[in-house]
C-alpha cells in the first residue's frame, strides 16, 4: 500500500490535460475512512470536470469520479470496520474532494453507505450515480402518488446512464415505459430493457399556436432539461409528476404556469449529490431487492473499462456517443 495511481486533471500550459499518475498513500486527503477502490463509473458531470470553464472544479491537479465503491482498509470510525464492503455517490466526491478514479479514496465517515445485501462492488457501480438517480426519481414520483395502474411514463435521453436505469426500474415495477431518444439504431435495446413503445424527441413538440397539449403521460423522468422539458410539463396527466435530475439539453427553463396549476403538474427537483443519509440508504435498499437487475440485462447495459481506457470513454460521454453505462475497474 506504499503507492496508487489515479487519473488526475491538471493545466499543461493553458491546456486542461488528463493522465494517469502514481502517488504516495500519504497524499490522500483527510478523512476517517480509507476504501481500496474495486469499481467507479462515468458520469456526465465527470466528463465536466475535464473541460476548463464547467464550473465543476476550482483546484488542481483534480482526481475526478463522483462515485466508488470497495473495501474499508482504514477506519477511525466505529461504524465502519477493515473488510467492510461499502458505496459512496454524491457529496464532494470527485467536485471539491478527490474522486473515485483511484485505486485508493480516503472520505469523511458521514459519505460512506454499507453496501446493501444483494449488491456486489461491480454491480453497485453498473448502477452507479445514474442508476440511483434514476432510482430517487422513481421514488420521489411515487411519494407524490404514482402508481402502475395510472398510465404510461416517459423517459426522456433513455440510452443515456439514467435513462437507461429508469426504464429498466419503472418496467420491473410494473409501470408502461415510453422512451424517447433519437437514436433509431438503440430502439431494440430500449426495448430490451422493457420499454413499451419508444418515440422520437420531435414528437413531444407543441405547436407554438397552444400553451397546452392534450394530456398524454401519467409521470416523466427527465434527465435532460432543455425545450423538451417544456413540452413534456405542457403534456402531462392532471396530477402527474416529472422529475429533473440533468441539464445536458439546456439549463433554462421556458414554461407558462398552466400545466402547473390547471392540472396540479409536480415539478420534481431531484438532488443525488447530497440527497439526507435515510433516504439515500432506503433508495439503495430498493436497489438492492426490488430493482436489483439480473446478470443478463447488467451486460446489456453495462461496459467495464480500464484506468488506461478511461480518457477515451470520457470523450465519448462529453460527445453523447455513450450508451447505458461505463464501469472502471480499478483493483
Amino acid at each position: 500500500m506504499g503507492t496508487y495511481r489515479a487519473l488526475t486533471v491538471d493545466w499543461e500550459g493553458s491546456n486542461l490535460k488528463s493522465d494517469i499518475r502514481e502517488y504516495a498513500m500519504d497524499d490522500l486527503p483527510s478523512g476517517e475512512v480509507t476504501i481500496r477502490v474495486a469499481y467507479s463509473s462515468i458520469n456526465y458531470k465527470d466528463g465536466l470536470s475535464t473541460i476548463p470553464g464547467a464550473g465543476i472544479i476550482s483546484q488542481y491537479p483534480h482526481v475526478p469520479g463522483i462515485d466508488l465503491a470497495g473495501t474499508v482498509v482504514t477506519s477511525s470510525d466505529p461504524a465502519f470496520q477493515v473488510g467492510d464492503e461499502v458505496l459512496i455517490t454524491g457529496y464532494g466526491l470527485g467536485a471539491s474532494h478527490p474522486g473515485g478514479f483511484s485505486e485508493f479514496a480516503r472520505v469523511p465517515a458521514a459519505w460512506v453507505v454499507p453496501m446493501p445485501p444483494g449488491l456486489t462492488a461491480k454491480s453497485a457501480m453498473a448502477i452507479g450515480t445514474a442508476g440511483f438517480t434514476a432510482a430517487l426519481s422513481v421514488h420521489r414520483m411515487e411519494e407524490n402518488g404514482l402508481k402502475p395502474n395510472q398510465g404510461p411514463i416517459l423517459v426522456s435521453g433513455a440510452t443515456g446512464g439514467v435513462g437507461s436505469w429508469a426504464v429498466t426500474m419503472l418496467a420491473q415495477s410494473g409501470y408502461e415505459v415510453t422512451a424517447s431518444t433519437r437514436k433509431s439504431s438503440e430502439i431494440e435495446y430500449l426495448k430490451k430493457l422493457g420499454a413499451r413503445e419508444t418515440i422520437s424527441p420531435a414528437e413531444l413538440e407543441i405547436p407554438e399556436a397552444k400553451s397546452l397539449y392534450r394530456e398524454r403521460w401519467a409521470g416523466a423522468v427527465d434527465p435532460v432539461g432543455g425545450p423538451y422539458l417544456t413540452h413534456i410539463l405542457n403534456s402531462v396527466r392532471y396530477g402527474g409528476s416529472v422529475t429533473l435530475s440533468g441539464f445536458t439539453g439546456g439549463s433554462e427553463l421556458v414554461s407558462t404556469v398552466l400545466p402547473f396549476i390547471l392540472r396540479g403538474v409536480n415539478l420534481l427537483g431531484i438532488d443525488s449529490v447530497l440527497c439526507p443519509m435515510d433516504v439515500r440508504r432506503a433508495v439503495w435498499n430498493r436497489i438492492a431487492t426490488e430493482w436489483k437487475p439480473d446478470e443478463v440485462l447488467l451486460d446489456s447495459i453495462v461496459k467495464e473499462i480500464s484506468l488506461s481506457e478511461l480518457p477515451e470513454a470520457i470523450t465519448q460521454v462529453l460527445q453523447g456517443r455513450m450508451r447505458g453505462r461505463s464501469i472502471v475497474a480499478l483493483s
